[in-house]
């Protein structure tokens, strides 16, 4: 499983399985701290980690880090079992007590109950001076899981078509980046952009905007207050730009035909020019370009054309975020795995990711980033369990494709509608919910 299906599950999949709620035996039992271990030479125990990364478990790649791992506790046996359906098999795990030692926190469970099924990792106060993205998972000032790796959302984009199109310099505006899709149409043969309407999942990608337009670290705590889709809201800025990039012929003639994993030789070889994803993408972009003979230097990566005082704004985001089982029997053995493979693996330089460690260096993908002076923002997800009650309540689907498909449909004239009227009733929808929750 690639990073593309963590982003399926997380995002489509997620918000579709928490309204089927879930149960668990999980209890705030003795023991409900994983304590970071004194001596590693004291450490022992098997664990079994559960993973979505079900290909890095079939191709060797999680052997070689736990023979790594074991170098420093050569007294714990680390077994992994990966899976497929990661979502839909864990929740079901999840109403027994045997569901890992350690696993990736499913989206399904509200964060309210992480305190009843993981172990807590430490503080918040103490653990936000090292680790990026501890409020995803804090609950009462404690922290339950921590990502090893995160993402920024932009524009993975062929920079020989772009640099052949006449276009050099980043787009600052959305009608800048419809001119430098026009230029591409006009002077290349290249489709200037591809919207994956098909697989569907890369549409609820657009929700990645969050922050960007605004350079705002309140960003969902606005969400879940007002209403993103007004005037100058981020997502009437996101989905009218993506209606009038359909709408004005710069995407694919037939979106109903996409497939996402042709999608990428096409995007290395300069066919298709320019798709919004985030940096988790460059890698497999790049990995396609070997693949198909291409230069893995034409792929390039560009934020959101929006700026706020002559600055672009690109926010962090965690990938699933690593958290030990609160009735495990090894628990010191489980939060030992977790701190090793955040601090020490180097799961996310392999993955040419974002360190969750705030110090660490950017890596290379986002290197444009640094050096244009792009600035990252750690959101404050302190709302962001509203946020979640929210989207599913309202059933509006901020992070499903549902919505957007529509949208695309309306652009390229296959249903009727107006889109400021779309974009207001999705509004309205939006803020109905928010009074009836009493938000």
């Amino acid at each position: 499983m690639h990073m593309n299906r963590r982003t399926v599950l997380a995002l489509a999949v997620g918000a579709a399985l928490l309204a089927s709620g879930c149960t668990g035996t999980g209890g705030t039992s003795k023991g409900a701290d994983a304590e970071a271990p004194d001596d590693p030479a004291n450490v022992s125990g098997t664990i079994t980690v559960l993973t979505h990364r079900t290909d890095l478990v079939q191709d060797g790649t999680m052997k070689k880090y736990a023979a790594e791992f074991n170098k420093t506790y050569p007294k714990v046996k680390v077994e992994f079992d990966g899976i497929t359906d990661y979502e839909g098999e864990v929740k079901i795990r999840m109403n027994t007590e045997d569901y890992g030692d350690v696993l990736m926190i499913p989206a399904v469970i509200e964060k309210k109950d992480y305190p009843k099924f993981f172990a807590s990792l430490g503080s918040q106060e103490e653990r936000s001076k090292k680790y990026r993205f501890t409020d995803y998972t804090a609950v009462g000032g404690k922290v339950y899981g921590q990502s090893p790796l995160g993402a920024v959302p932009g524009f993975i984009y062929n920079k020989r078509v772009w640099r052949e199109a006449g276009v050099t310099d980043w787009p600052t505006t959305p009608a800048e980046f419809l001119a430098g899709l026009k230029a591409i149409k006009s002077k290349t043969d290249a489709v200037p952009y591809y919207t994956n309407f098909k697989d569907g999942w890369p549409l609820s990608q657009w929700t990645g905007v969050r922050g960007s337009v605004s350079c705002d670290e309140q960003a969902t705590t606005r969400w879940a207050e007002g209403n993103p889709w007004a005037e100058g809201g981020e997502l009437r800025v996101a989905d009218s730009l993506l209606y009038d990039i359909v709408h004005e012929g710069l995407s694919e003639k037939d979106p109903t035909t996409t497939n996402w994993e042709a999608s990428k030789p096409k995007l290395a070889k300069g066919e298709i020019a320019t798709m919004w994803l985030g940096s988790w993408a460059v890698i497999q972009m790049q990995g396609a370009a070997k693949q198909a003979g291409a230069d893995p230097d034409d792929i390039g990566f560009m934020p959101f054309p929006a700026q706020k005082d002559g600055t672009f704004c690109a926010v962090t985001s965690p990938d699933y975020n690593q958290a030990v089982n609160i009735h495990s029997d090894h628990k010191e053995a489980a939060r030992a795995w977790i701190d090793w493979f955040t601090d020490k693996s180097g799961y996310a330089e392999d993955n040419l990711a974002l360190s969750p460690l705030k110090d660490a260096p950017l890596p290379d993908v986002l290197k444009p980033y640094e050096e244009a002076g792009v600035k990252l923002l750690d959101l404050d997800d302190s709302k962001g369990a509203e946020l979640k009650t929210l989207e599913n309540q309202s059933e509006v689907g901020i992070n499903k494709p549902d919505y957007r498909k529509e949208l695309v449909d309306m652009a390229r004239g296959a249903r009727k509608g107006d889109p400021d009227d779309y974009l207001d009733g999705l509004g309205e929808k939006w803020t109905e919910t928010q009074k009836s929750l009493g938000s």
